[in-house]
């Protein structure tokens, strides 16, 4: 079967063959002319041969492609058939007819490529032309876009390319057809690019060999652009270039186009289209070629460093003549005859011959290895590879130079656009020779077409940039430096002209690198830690920073994408710390995968389709391949089919990679690879001071070397080497000041030195010379000239073998270039004179050579190389000269290990930048967040706030949470708006709430790093809470006395309390109209929504949240928040109680939410709390919180072991509260105390915390002035301000102010200098601060006080009263019953009986029933001067300031303190208050029942547990003298006063109980001496009590209580009458009974007391008679003294009961030795409470008042009598004298001989008889004392049987 390929070929030819034998010159038919024609006869040969093979694959391609293509050469054929030719080809190419493997293939690809781009034709019209040319791009690109494309040579691929820029930058062809050459080239340039990981780079001398020659074909492209004149173009010029075509010198003025007259003769034109053309492309006839071919060939450049000289491009002139329409039919057209210029290929041989290097095997895209065996004039063919590569990119880059006149606008725009093309397709980096033009021409052009005002070439330009530096950095140090701070010119750049868009093209550009992973990084890590490198990247965040801000206020893209910018640095840092949190490890992984990406991206090109699509390319090429005969459809693009072509190559892609993996190289300055922060700290701060001494050495050179070493940079003395090295390496130095530094005369050996640091090796000397005089500039002395040149000749001379005859030659020759070069280019020298010429420079030189000659040719050289290219002094540049000393500069350093750019991971520094940005970037955000309004940029800066947010916490930095908190706290509008208008504003400014959300949620999430913030955000709050804008629940608090526990901090406010009178509002609304009148009446309609919004805006803030929470936050944190809780609350100004009762109640609340590190922040609360209370100089509603909160606390915390004891401490903050203040709170605390003791009196073990508890009780529920030793003076002068500065701090100065009702601050705390309170109180602090102190121990006055302590002790209690002689204030019933139930809670579970408590207990008991006694309402006269006029001061509050706003007249008067709410039944005592107040009585005395029936069980079992222990110090005894003395007796003192109660019932249970408590069993133990107390203390204190008129009212009932009281005296003296007998004083105790039994005898008003008494006293006598206690057998009667002194008292009021009981018994002589006065001895304490005589009925009687000293009476008893405290009571008889004793004072007529006075009852219970000074008897001893063995009279002689 016949291939069917084979027809394709035969239809094709039949095709063509029709179309030249329809031409117009075929006359005849005859085969003769088919013969004849050469192009018929070739076809008909291939037809013959192809008649005669089976497979097209046996004939070679060469064979079938031959006719077609020599249609295509030739010049005779018109345009059609050479289109129809063109076709055909392009079918063969299409259907894939040649085959790539066989041998001929390369030949035939070869033959085609040259004839294609060597097509001529006769030109009819330019729109059919245009349709061959178009046809022409088309089989280019095929052939180049298909698998046999790859044998193409590097000079035809050269040529190919070259077509298709003629194609493009013809600008007479129409547009279509130059765009689709620009296509078809973006096209091959893809493709070739793509490929570019396929080739390798070649041996260097290879590479310059041939090359040079090769390739001038690309270069000449753009020299020329020819005139068409009369259309005809001409086919080939000459072969005039040579290799000289690439040498440097642009002469100046060369016309560029020149001007020829118009017409060509036909005959002209005709000759050159019939001049036959040789395959070697050489012309015949060069007639018109001569005199057409413009090609300027000595401008033709390689070197883009130069072509600025050349003149500025003069405009193309390509006006296309009028001749052009008088066109001939027989024009010839071809390619390279659009713009003519053609390569030599007479060195087509020369090329080749070197070719054997390349003599290597080729395989072909489908893997088979096969060596090239097609010769061509004897070489072998080479496909194309990295040379052709070059030349197209170094041609590409030569048409972006805007220096080069020949580029014009389009032509730039072109090479862009490829350039860009090329970048993207091509990892270039790998391969050094694109790598050298990279750095140096491609960067240089790209960076002048930034200052072009052509948007389009600025825009492609930093297009290609950005390709450049993402891909190539590393290798691009200083240009990207370059390139940087040109577009920070830009950016800030103040030029009028300057486009707005170039700025905003600028910014994106640098957005768009931002965004390059771990870029910012880079600059950070290789310019700011970089020594002689500017601080790009702080420079930048500056300029964004200032950038983002609108000058004129209008928000355009500019700032937003500046901005941007900016959020970039902190997306990223934010991902990272997002990252690290979320897996610890990634840092590790991420190290590793980094290593591995830099090895990974050499190989694959950063633009490679994914792995899927290269699979399926690959499935394609082969199925296309491998079915042979089966057409394959070329690639869509250049790029995939370099993807099919790569499979070919991959073992040799392989082996190129193991080259990169080596570490890359490590910059000097930093220790290791990645250094850490702390080393680029200390090498950033080098750079400051090497910047400093820069700047000094450039004004004065000594004084900067010095500078540095006294900073330790340079070392001291001088470093010779290491000083020329820094003149060296810092490029910030004056070269001037270092070629005066170094030349001068003392600094010899640093020149030396300086000279070598330079490597002269290998270079010629005036290189040399060139390089020594960048580095410094020439001094204009001679001799320092000559000093500077003799050094660097010794060392140039040294390094290269000494090439001269002396030393000398080289200084000669030194300075002859150095006048040469003066010669040559400085003007004044050239006005004076001709330059000099190379002959006269031989000339001047002759000899010098050691007497010899220098080598001509080098001179020659030199002069040349110094002509060309002047020396130029750094100092002196300017314009382009400048330019390009800055760029060799620049190029030279990036050669350098300076030049080493790190590539870092992604976050390795980022805390370093955000520390830089934080600042910059959240200003900016501030700035667009406030003027902005849309809504996803406000979006978008609160999403940056966050993020910031999340990186300062991530990495603890709390001053920049605090600013951010601060900004955003400003935006909410919280502070700055009025309360009246808050609700509505904020509620209606959405960017406020987006504000306050942000705010709470950061608060919420990072508030462990929030500090100062911690104030803004409690201003807010407090603003919403008097804005009424919190949650319910915030503003309700725990309350003791509510029933309901909670009541609202946010009070209604009463009418009156609006802050002016009635009147005054009865006036407004009089004068208001009516409209404003019905605004008054409610809010608007959307006034009500925005508060709707607000509130719901602050619900979801969660404000409580943060109270919630705080137990989580770090302690610093949580104390900065308790500070601002503190400080928030509202000073003098703005001073209003709701306000800081809010705060503190949040305060209150974070305390307990953090109570398990409570003890941290204890010390501040308490402070706090003592602030408001202890200060406070009347009630208010915010000591009412103040105190409530304290107790709340103690409730709450005392349970925690650590904490509880301080806690209790701090109670004593209430009993340092002004005692009127505290009365007005006492319910509140009443109330608390109540729980407290119910939750915790378990926890309460320290006797001193009981004092306190039992203190508070007795100052709430009884109204005792709380102890002196607490009270706070309020002295104004600070004499005693010995506090401690951090109290002082803690409290704002505004506040001292004592209208405010604070005491100065210095006396926050109590004992001044001393102790603060928490520790008890000694008798050292009270002797030392002079405060008198009632603790425990002075209660227990049965231990007498040692002798000889130090004076004033505390006073002490009476004990032979039945009060405790309390200074009692008023007190509230209700705070009464509270303090009765805790203390009943306390006394009947025996838990809470403490040995450390129960003595307080009893106290306390009894403090409450004096309290509660006749139903606590005072008989005595009504104070209302102490009665805190309650009414008018809570009312009439005034307000402080001048203004006296509402407000705070709201709230002080609010809530009429609640604590009295009974306040007005003061008045009259109305029955409710009875019932309650007897509860009250009757619930006390069950206790003390209750306490004094278990007092013995308790006290013995306490003894039993401390059997074994000797902890409290002392032993706990269990015996009766204890119990009596510090139990029982006290209890039975409290029952006896409630027996004196006003109240017939209750006295009548008083007594009952009393009864039952004398005659209980326990109290049997005791002996004479407890129970003479008894008497003493208990019976006759309350008789004497029952003698006054307690209860006028109840006449009946008070006799009966009489009675009951004087029964039971005779009950308990009969029943111990024995123990009692035992007692030395016992007659002064009969003598008392009896006189009592006088007096109630006449006290009573009905017969009651007349009959009950005597009986009693019967009784009595008859007992101790039977007893025997009368008679005495000494004395004369038989009968004892007491006998007698019986009688004899009797007598005076019961005269016949003698008779009645002993009418045989003589009546005895009264006793003259009697004293007739008892002294009265003072009392010893504040008065008893019968102060008036008995014996004076007339005298008011009345309890004593602790308000008012006790009138003076009988027994003239003062408060202030001195009682030496070490002398207790004598109980002892003692002799006395008549005259000793004072005169009476007013004796009642009644009785004749008082032997007993209300107070002889104070006989302490002393058994040891103690002789005194009388002196000091007489004041202290309490009873008339009789003699102990008095001499009987001897008349009694009888006893008595």
């Amino acid at each position: 079967m016949v291939d069917k390929n084979i027809y394709i070929v035969q239809g094709e030819i039949g095709t063509v063959v029709g179309a030249i034998k329809r031409n117009s010159r075929w006359s005849t038919h005859t085969p003769l002319d088919e013969e004849q024609d050469p192009l018929l006869n070739s076809f008909s040969h291939l037809k013959e041969i192809l008649n005669n093979i089976k497979e097209l694959s046996d004939v070679e391609p060469n064979v079938f492609l031959r006719p077609f293509l020599e249609v295509v050469r030739s010049e005779d054929t018109t345009g059609p058939i050479t289109g129809l030719a063109l076709t055909s080809v392009n079918k063969f190419l299409s259907y894939g007819l040649i085959d790539a493997n066989h041998e001929g293939a390369a030949e035939g690809i070869e033959n085609m490529a040259d004839a294609v781009t060597h097509a001529r034709f006769v030109g009819t019209d330019p729109a059919s032309d245009e349709v061959v040319l178009m046809k022409i791009l088309q089989v280019l690109r095929t052939l180049l876009l298909t698998p046999v494309g790859a044998h193409l040579t590097n000079e035809s691929v050269c040529e190919i390319m070259q077509s298709c820029f003629r194609i493009c930058f013809e600008m007479r062809l129409s547009e279509l057809l130059r765009k689709s050459a620009e296509h078809t080239l973006v096209d091959m340039v893809q493709l070739l690019f793509s490929r570019l990981p396929q080739f390798k780079e070649e041996a260097k001398s290879f590479v310059g060999a041939n090359m040079k020659k090769a390739y001038n074909i690309l270069w000449k492209n753009k020299r020329v652009q020819v005139r068409k004149t009369t259309g005809i173009s001409v086919s080939r010029p000459s072969g005039l270039s040579e290799t000289t075509a690439l040498s440097n010198n642009l002469p100046g003025g060369v016309p560029f186009i020149e001007q020829q007259s118009a017409g060509l003769s036909v005959s002209d034109s005709m000759a050159s289209i019939s001049s036959p053309t040789t395959d070697s492309g050489l012309e015949a006839s060069s007639k018109t070629t001569s005199k057409e071919d413009l090609t300027d060939l000595d401008q033709s450049s390689s070197n883009a460093t130069t072509p600025g000289t050349t003149p500025s491009s003069e405009p193309g002139r390509l006006e296309t003549q009028t001749e052009g329409s008088q066109v001939e039919r027989a024009q010839s057209v071809s390619v390279e005859s659009i713009p003519e210029v053609l390569e030599d290929r007479d060195s087509m041989a020369e090329q080749s011959d070197s070719a054997s290097i390349h003599d290597m095997d080729y395989v072909n895209p489908r893997g088979v290895r096969f060596t090239q065996s097609t010769q061509k004039d004897g070489a072998a063919l080479i496909p194309y590879g990295l040379p052709c590569l070059r030349e197209l990119f170094r041609f590409l880059i030569s048409l972006t130079n805007p220096h080069d006149r020949h580029n014009s606008d389009v032509m730039m725009h072109m090479g862009l656009q490829l350039l860009t093309v090329a970048l993207e397709a091509a990892h270039i980096a790998p391969y050094q020779s694109l790598l050298g033009l990279v750095k140096d021409e491609l960067c240089r052009h790209l960076f002048q077409l930034l200052s072009v005002d052509r948007i389009n070439l600025y825009a492609a330009s930093v297009r290609v940039c950005f390709l450049l530096f993402e891909s190539m950095r590393v290798h691009l140090k200083f240009q990207l430096e370059m390139y940087l701070k040109k577009l920070m010119d830009i950016i800030t750049s103040e030029n009028a002209k300057m486009p707005y868009e170039m700025k905003e093209m600028a910014l994106e550009a640098i957005v768009q690198l931002w965004r390059i992973p771990s870029f910012v990084t880079e600059l950070y890590i290789n310019y700011d830690c970089d020594y002689y490198c500017s601080n790009l990247f702080e420079d930048l965040t500056k300029l964004l920073s200032k950038n983002a801000f609108p000058v004129s206020g209008q928000l355009y893209t500019t700032h937003l994408l500046s901005l941007e910018a900016l959020l970039t640095v902190i997306d990223s840092t934010e991902a990272h710390c997002q990252a690290k949190v979320l897996n610890s490890t990634a840092q590790q992984d991420q190290s590793d995968t980094l290593m591995a990406e830099a090895e990974g991206t050499v190989s694959s090109s950063p633009e490679a389709p994914s792995e899927s699509d290269r699979l399926a390319n690959t499935t394609n090429v082969q199925n296309g391949q491998e079915s042979d005969g089966g057409p394959i459809c070329p690639p869509t693009s250049g790029h995939l089919m370099a993807e099919k072509m790569r499979l070919g190559r991959q073992d040799q892609e392989e082996s190129g990679d193991s080259a990169e993996k080596k570490m890359p190289p490590k910059p000097q300055r930093f220790s290791c690879y990645l250094p850490d922060s702390q080393e680029l700290l200390e090498i950033k701060n080098k750079k400051k001071l090497l910047i400093t001494g820069t700047e000094q050495f450039n004004q004065k050179p000594k004084k900067g070397i010095q500078f540095l070493q006294e900073k330790g940079l340079l070392s001291s003395p001088m470093d010779n080497n290491e000083v020329a090295q820094w003149l060296r390496e810092n490029p910030r130095l004056d070269k001037k000041m270092i070629g005066e530094f170094v030349s001068d005369r003392k600094n010899m050996e640093l020149l030396d030195s300086f000279v070598n640091t330079f490597t002269f090796q290998g270079l010629r000397i005036d290189e040399a010379l060139r390089l020594y005089l960048e580095a410094l500039r020439l001094p204009g002395e001679a001799p320092v000239i000559q000093r500077l040149l003799e050094t660097f000749t010794d060392n140039w001379h040294k390094v290269n073998g000494s090439p001269f005859m002396t030393n000398d030659a080289g200084f000669a020759l030194a300075y002859a270039v150095i006048m040469l070069n003066t010669d040559q280019h400085n003007h004044n020298v050239r006005k004076q004179n001709i330059p000099m010429t190379v002959e006269q420079f031989k000339k001047n030189l002759k000899g010098v050579n050691g007497s010899k000659d220098f080598d001509q040719d080098m001179l020659e050289d030199i002069y040349n190389a110094i002509k060309n290219e002047e020396i130029v002094m750094p100092e002196e540049q300017t314009g382009l000269v400048k330019e390009n000393y800055m760029w060799s500069v620049l190029l030279h350093r990036g050669a350098t290990p300076e030049g080493v750019f790190l590539h870092v991971p992604a976050g390795s520094y980022d805390h370093d930048l955000f520390t830089m940005t934080w600042g910059p970037t959240i200003a900016a955000l501030s700035y667009v967040f406030d003027k902005s309004l849309d809504d996803t940029i406000i979006q978008k800066a609160i999403a940056g706030f966050r993020k910031c947010a999340m990186i300062s916490a991530h990495y603890g930095f709390s001053d920049v949470f605090d600013n951010l908190i601060i900004s955003l706290c400003k935006f909410t509008t919280l502070s700055s708006e009025s309360v009246e208008n808050l609700p509505t504003v904020f509620g209606g400014n959405s960017k406020a709430q987006v504000a306050a959300k942000a705010v709470f949620s950061l608060a919420h999430r990072h508030g462990d790093i929030l500090r100062e913030g911690w104030k803004n955000i409690m201003d807010s709050m407090l603003q919403l809470f008097r804005a009424e804008l919190l949650p319910k629940a915030m503003v309700e608090v725990e309350d003791f006395i509510e029933p309901s526990g909670k009541i609202s901090l946010q009070r209604e406010e009463t009418p009156s309390n609006r802050g002016e009178s009635a009147v005054l509002s009865f006036v407004n609304w009089l004068t208001l109209s009516g409209a404003e009148q019905s605004g008054l009446r409610g809010p608007s309609t959307e006034n009500q929504e925005a508060k709707q919004a607000a509130i719901l805006c602050i619900k979801q803030c969660d404000p409580e949240k943060l109270i919630t929470e705080s137990k989580f936050l770090q302690l610093e944190s949580l104390q900065e928040l308790m500070k601002a809780l503190i400080s928030v609350t509202p000073d003098e100004e703005t001073y209003d109680e709701e306000d800081a009762a809010f705060c503190l109640e949040m305060l209150l609340r974070i305390v307990l939410e953090n109570r398990d590190r409570v003890s941290c922040v204890w010390q501040t609360v308490r402070d706090h709390l003592c602030h408001l209370c202890v200060h406070a100089t009347e009630s208010c509603f915010l000591v009412e919180r103040a105190v409530v909160g304290l107790l709340r606390l103690a409730i709450r915390l005392l349970r925690r072991e650590d904490i509880s004891s301080q806690v209790l401490l701090s109670l004593r903050l209430l009993l340092m509260m002004k005692p009127h203040v505290l009365s007005r709170v006492s319910r509140e605390v009443a109330y608390g105390l109540h729980e407290l003791l119910k939750t915790n009196a378990a926890n309460i073990h320290c006797s001193d915390d009981w004092f306190t508890l039992f203190s508070l009780l007795e100052c709430i529920g009884a109204g005792v002035k709380p102890p002196a030793s607490l009270q706070v003076t309020s002295s104004p002068d600070n004499d005693t301000g010995a506090q401690s500065d951090s109290e002082l701090s803690s409290y704002h100065p505004s506040e001292v102010s004592l209208d405010r009702g604070y005491t100065s601050d210095s006396e926050v705390y109590t004992e001044h200098g001393k102790s603060r309170i928490p520790r008890s109180v000694t008798d050292v602090d009270v002797a030392n601060s002079g405060w008198l102190v009632v603790g425990k121990d002075d209660l227990d006055t049965s231990k007498p006080a040692a002798p000889g302590t130090k004076p004033p002790t505390p006073p002490l209690i009476n004990q032979y009263s039945l009060t405790l002689g309390q200074d009692m204030g008023l007190h509230d019933t209700k705070s009464l019953i509270k303090c009765v139930e805790s203390l009943s809670f306390i006394v009947r579970d025996a838990a809470h009986v403490t040995p450390e408590n129960f003595e307080l207990c009893v106290k306390t008991i009894r403090v409450f029933v004096e309290a509660s006694l006749n139903g606590g309402y005072r008989t005595h006269e009504k104070k209302k001067s102490h009665k805190y006029d309650s009414k008018s001061s809570r009312l009439r509050k005034k307000p402080r300031e001048k203004e006296g706003a509402a407000r705070r007249t709201k709230a002080s008067s609010q809530r009429l303190s609640r604590s009295h709410s009974d306040e007005e039944e003061d008045e009259g005592v109305p029955a409710s208050y009875h019932t309650v107040s007897l509860q009250v009585s009757q619930d006390l005395l069950d206790l003390m029942h209750t306490l004094h029936t278990r007092a013995a069980s308790i006290y013995s079992s306490w003894a039993e547990e401390q059997r074994h222990l000797e902890a409290a110090g002392r032993k706990i005894e269990a015996d009766s003298q204890t119990l009596w003395s510090s139990c029982w007796c006290p209890l039975l003192q409290g029952i006896a006063w409630l027996c004196c109660d006003a109240r017939r019932q209750v006295r009548m249970q008083a007594l009952t109980y009393l009864q039952r408590a004398l005659l209980v069993h326990d109290l049997q133990t005791l002996d004479a001496v407890e129970w003479e107390s008894c008497f003493n203390k208990v019976l006759f204190p309350l008789l004497t009590k029952l003698l006054d008129n307690i209860s006028p009212a109840d006449v009946g009932g008070m006799e009966e209580t009489r009675m009951r009281a004087c029964t039971l005296l005779s009950k308990v003296f009969l029943q111990h009458l024995s123990p009692l007998l035992s007692l030395p004083t016992f007659a002064a105790l009969w003598l008392t009974i009896l006189d009592f039994m006088d007096k109630y005898m006449h006290a009573g008003s009905s017969d009651l007391l007349l009959e009950a008494i005597p009986e009693s006293l019967k009784n009595m006598l008859l007992v101790m008679d039977t007893a025997g206690i009368f008679h005495s057998s000494d004395s004369r009667t038989g009968y004892s003294d007491l006998w007698e002194i019986t009688w004899e008292r009797i007598d005076c009021f019961l005269p016949r009961l003698r008779e009645e009981l002993f009418k045989q018994a003589v009546m005895p002589e009264p006793v003259p030795s009697v004293p007739a006065e008892s002294p009265q001895p003072p009392a010893p304490c504040p008065p008893a409470p019968a102060a008036a005589a008995p014996a004076e009925p007339k005298a008011p009687s009345r309890p004593a008042s602790p308000q008012e000293p006790p009138p003076p009476s009988a027994n003239g008893t003062d408060r202030s009598s001195p009682v030496p405290p070490s002398t207790p009571p004598m109980a002892t008889p003692v002799k006395m004298s008549p005259g000793d004793a004072p005169p009476p004072l007013s004796q009642s007529p009644l009785i004749l001989q008082p032997l007993a006075s209300p107070l002889q009852v104070g006989v302490p219970p002393m058994s040891l008889p103690i002789i005194l000074n009388p002196a000091l008897i007489e004041a202290t001893s309490p009873v008339p004392l009789l003699p102990a063995s008095r001499p009987t009279d001897p008349t009694d002689g009888s006893e008595v049987k």
